[in-house]
Parts: structure tokens; sequence; C-alpha cells
């Protein structure tokens, strides 16, 4: 089951997957069933996971944005797994990257004291605002995974990246076909996560 954020409660028990990312989870442009978050979850039942998944991603959403929602959704649904899906904007946006690194720090922090683990995925930007910046960008995030020792995928959009036929006509938002490519690029990090199967 995935719960928008408005309507989300409690678990009842159930193990949960808190997804926090911006528009490339929030299935912008799509139906959300066609989104790789809704895939997820279909994935998890169809292998006999038991487990809910929580879709509290938002278009247009920074790491500050997320920062400031996460301990509310945190202490809602108890998650088991954290799937962190934030930094495009800051990055489209030029915004400090020491910010941003730092941001994701207290996501991570603040999802393992809950008791959560952590997957983070990584991003690559344009590089409208110079190399520097873009290459600065994309090392934030395997810096932070080394430096806090967690799951990583060092480039969510990767098996799509270089081919427009995947991409909505904003050129930015995958479409729907590239949604089980995106599902399939963080799974195994994800299933590395999971208990063993339920008999």
């Amino acid at each position: 089951m995935i719960v928008p954020p408005a309507a989300a409660s409690a678990n009842d028990g159930e193990p949960t997957i808190l997804v926090l990312g911006d528009s490339l989870s929030a299935a912008y442009g799509l139906d959300k069933d066609d989104g790789w978050v809704a895939l997820m979850r279909d994935r998890l039942a169809t292998e006999g996971y038991p487990h809910q998944v929580f879709n509290a991603s938002i278009s247009g959403e920074t790491t500050s944005g997320g920062l400031r929602r996460l301990p509310d959704l945190l202490d809602r649904h108890a998650p088991q797994i954290v799937v962190l899906e934030l930094g495009a904007n800051d990055g489209l946006r030029a915004l400090s990257l020491s910010a941003m690194r730092g941001n994701l720090k207290q996501m991570i922090q603040a999802s393992r004291e809950a008791g959560a683990q952590v997957l983070l995925l990584g991003m690559r930007i344009p590089q409208n605002y110079g190399a520097t910046y873009a290459d600065a960008f994309f090392e934030s995030f395997q810096q932070l995974a080394t430096q806090m020792d967690v799951a990583a995928v060092e480039f969510f959009l990767a098996p799509i990246a270089l081919n427009q036929d995947y991409f909505q006509s904003d050129r930015l938002h995958p479409n729907a076909a590239a949604q089980p490519m995106l599902l399939d690029e963080m799974w195994d990090e994800l299933a590395g996560m999971l208990p063993e199967k339920p008999e």
C-alpha cells in the first residue's frame, strides 16, 4: 500500500519503507501507479515481502524541506528503511553544496536514531553552473555515503540519462517507460537491506 503524506497513518506493526524525494519519486507528470515507487511496492508484494510503502515525495522539494518534514514522518510511520532521493533541486538552484550535504547528513542521522536503515540515491545535474559545481554536486553523494557508511546508488538516473526517449517533453522528468529501469537501478541495494523472505 502506498499512502500519500496527508493521508498516511500508523503502520499497524507492518514493516515500512519511507521514500522521501522530489518530483523524480513523486511520479511528476505520470499516473501515480506508473512511478517507480509504486512499482517498488508491487515488486515487494510479488516477491513476498509484507512491507508497506509510504511515499512522502513532493515535486520541487529540496534537502532543507525534506529535513523539516522528516521528524514527523519518522514519528508517524516508524520505517525500517528510509530511501532518500533529494538534492537535485538544490543543485538546479545552485544552492550551497555544503548545506545540502549537511541536510542529508542530518536526515541520515535522524533516520538511524529512529531505528531505520538508509538508502541514498545519488544524482547528477547539467553543467549550467560550470563543471566544478556539477562535479562537486555529484561527488557529494558518494562522499556522504562513505562518511556515513550508508547504502547508496551512485547515479539514480544512470540507465536513462543519455536517452531522451525516456524523458517527458520537459527533458527533465522521466516518462512512464523509464520507471521500471529506475526501480532496477536501486533494487539491488534495497534488496540487500531487506530481511530474508518469509517462508
